[in-house]
């Protein structure tokens, strides 16, 4: 899995890519985590790239989402890939997360 991160004014943008399997999703919630922990808010995870993602990294997201509400915040989802888009629909995170066609719109969203 590989994480990049991106700024657009107070939003932090995160691109995942690869799969998110069990040790890869520890990675994702640390990373969610440090940043949340640092005082980001507002926060896009796009998952346009990524190929698999297992209930570990459901968890992770779930978890993250969690600790930015308790800061007044929001983590949005932008432009999940077909996989993606079926994990979250049959785990009914789809109703949770707000999920965008576009990283752009997600962005524009907050």
């Amino acid at each position: 899995m590989r994480i990049e991160r991106s700024r657009h004014g107070n939003i932090l943008v995160i691109e995942a890519g690869g799969n998110i399997d069990r040790i890869s999703a520890e990675q994702l919630g640390s990373f969610l985590q440090y940043e949340i922990e640092a005082g980001k808010r507002f926060l896009v995870l796009d998952l346009q790239s990524v190929t698999n993602l297992g209930q570990d990294g459901l968890w992770e997201m779930v978890s993250a989402l969690k600790r930015v509400r308790r800061a007044k915040g929001d983590l949005r989802l932008a432009q999940p890939s077909d996989r993606v888009r079926d994990a979250l629909e049959m785990s009914g995170l789809d109703q949770i997360f707000r999920v965008f066609e576009s990283q752009a719109d997600a962005v524009a969203s907050f």
